[in-house]
């Protein structure tokens, strides 16, 4: 997906720290229509097989209440084990399996992963931020306004058939 998110495999036992950053452009490369804006930097430390991956930051994305942008942090640490054997015993780490040929990672995927899961179920504004015209127009009670208005029998038990 992108170079940027490349650790190699080599076999160093020595740590070794990587420092990226995630934009909208990375985000976009996904194809993830409601990622509006991103910035999130993400550190990976490695040792041998086992990689220590830390991302901070935020993610704009539509908000679930009112349809209008809101920020929201994202933080997520994962620890990964890589290796050749699919039948690995990560112990306790997430097991990354990469072919025995492939001299490198690409944490791309698991970076988009880790942002995208960390961001909270409901998405909304804190209360009293939401766009104040369309929090009306969906509260709205009168059967010309509302678009739920030819639901509200259904509850009531009326027998809606004809």
């Amino acid at each position: 997906m992108t170079e940027d998110f490349i650790i190699p495999l080599d076999g160093s036992a020595s740590p070794r720290s990587f420092r990226w950053h995630a934009g909208k452009e990375f985000f976009d490369g996904f194809g993830n229509s409601d990622v509006l804006d991103a910035d999130v930097d993400v550190v990976a430390s490695v040792r041998g097989a086992e990689v220590d991956c830390s991302l901070e930051g935020t993610l704009t994305v539509p908000c679930d209440r009112c349809l209008e942008p809101v920020r929201l942090e994202v933080s997520y640490s994962a620890e990964l084990l890589v290796s050749h054997d699919e039948n690995a015993d990560g112990k306790g780490r997430e097991v990354i399996f990469v072919p025995l040929e492939d001299k490198t990672l690409d944490l791309s995927q698991t970076v988009y992963d880790y942002s995208i899961l960390s961001l909270p179920l409901q998405r909304v504004h804190p209360d009293g931020e939401c766009n104040p015209k369309v929090l009306e127009y969906l509260s709205s009670n009168s059967a010309g306004d509302s678009p739920f208005a030819s639901l509200g029998g259904l509850l009531d038990g009326e027998d809606n058939e004809k």
